[in-house]
């Protein structure tokens, strides 16, 4: 299938601002799908409410939007129900681990088959610009005029703890590199955790004085380096790239099919 058979083409142009990187995420996503060769009948997109969310509308998939920060647990309830189904779950800041953030880890845990793609603009663009669990201190947002003074989580960190047997990160600037994460990670048999950095040249790049889409990409190419890379040894202060965890364990519908097995048997 082509690339333009995969969306909604009739609900374009979208609505994100000028210069947002989701819809660069949008591309690296739905290429990931079509260098896949995916049949579109099989898959399912579950997400919540924001400005990543809006992603269920322009994908042909089977999608659900749903509640803020629940996209998980839908998906859960998919996944559950037909498991031969590939699942993906697009999440911003908040959906993903604010009022999200206990749906994450208990996925995470649980390893369940589903993909969880968590795009980090570190801010809450469509509510106004409110600093979010991935902004960090020292950032400007309209519920921190006067600067945020709270902790960043670490998305690959976090994931890594909670139990997610796939783990990485790129960013809007990297767009091949992240089709390439997420192409593993939809194959990956597992809760996998793509986090990709996304810029948000409205509230976020504004009110930081990071200048407009093009410089934030620029911030992304800089700030970052590849695991492993002479760059990061030099600099640990750069954010990393790559593949953190790949390692099988049990995946959760395929246990519970025993319990179901032995359930069977014992009502016999």
């Amino acid at each position: 299938m082509a690339v333009k058979d995969y969306l909604r083409e009739r609900f374009f142009p979208h609505m994100w601002c000028p210069g947002c990187g989701h819809g660069t995420i949008l591309n690296s996503l739905i290429r990931a799908v079509e260098e896949l060769d995916l049949n579109k009948n099989e898959i399912v997109m579950t997400s919540g409410i924001g400005c990543s969310a809006r992603i269920s509308g322009y994908v042909d998939f089977h999608s659900l939007h749903t509640l803020h920060g629940r996209a998980l647990t839908f998906a859960t309830g998919v996944k559950l129900s037909r498991p031969h189904l590939k699942v993906l779950v697009p999440m911003g800041d908040g959906d993903a681990l604010a009022i999200g953030g206990n749906h994450f880890i208990h996925a995470a845990r649980r390893n369940i088959d589903i993909t969880a793609i968590v795009m980090n603009n570190r801010i809450y663009g469509m509510t106004g610009g409110q600093f979010s669990p991935l902004s960090g201190p020292g950032v400007k947002a309209t519920t921190a005029p006067f600067l945020t003074i709270d902790s960043s989580f670490d998305v690959v960190e976090l994931a890594k703890a909670a139990g997610a047997t796939f783990v990485a990160r790129s960013t809007a600037y990297h767009a091949k590199e992240a089709t390439g994460y997420l192409k593993k990670a939809i194959m990956h048999k597992g809760f996998s955790v793509v986090e990709i950095l996304s810029q948000c040249p409205t509230h976020y790049g504004r009110k930081n004085k990071e200048g407009d889409a093009v410089s934030m990409l620029e911030l992304h190419k800089t700030n970052t380096a590849p695991l492993g890379s002479k760059a990061l040894k030099e600099n640990p202060s750069l954010t990393p790239r790559g593949i953190f965890v790949d390692v099988e364990r049990p995946e959760y519908c395929s246990e519970y099919d025993k319990i179901i097995d032995y359930a069977m048997k014992e009502a016999r």
